[in-house]
């Protein structure tokens, strides 16, 4: 089962940078911040399971940038996203750390996570519409032969 954080960490994973920024931005001024390590890039082996839940399996290799922040409050932050956003990362990474913070959780909440949830879901929705309509039902189509 997934803790909060997790989710909203995924969430900030899967958008992008000028998404994170904008909306960080309508919700009110940041506090002071500095970054503590990175954003720096590298790579991680990425793992399967033969049939979904079999033995693992080394698939490859992907990049990905971290990064660590603290604000003046003394709130640490830290992100992981795919790929070598080094600016998404240190955004991540702020709002990971904005969000420990009791009173401003709440806005960060529904003005940040909450859209780019739903905007995220928005595209997957259409993704899957599209998918759909070009679906073959094999059945039909050895029923028509008879």
């Amino acid at each position: 089962m997934k803790t909060d954080r997790q989710r909203w960490m995924g969430v900030l994973a899967r958008a992008e940078a000028g998404e994170i920024a904008a909306l960080l931005a309508a919700c009110g001024p940041a506090p002071a911040w500095r970054t503590l390590r990175g954003p720096e890039s590298g790579l991680v082996m990425v793992r399967g399971r033969a049939g979904g839940g079999g033995a693992a399996f080394n698939m490859g290799e992907m990049t990905v940038t971290r990064c660590t922040v603290r604000t003046e409050d003394g709130l640490v932050g830290h992100a992981y996203v795919a790929g070598r956003d080094g600016e998404k990362a240190k955004l991540a990474a702020l709002v990971d750390a904005l969000m420990q913070a009791p009173e401003r959780t709440e806005a960060l909440q529904a003005g940040v996570i909450a859209t780019l949830a739903r905007s995220q879901q928005a595209r997957q929705d259409a993704t899957a519409r599209k998918a759909a309509a070009t679906r073959v039902n094999f059945f039909t189509l050895a029923s028509m032969r008879t």
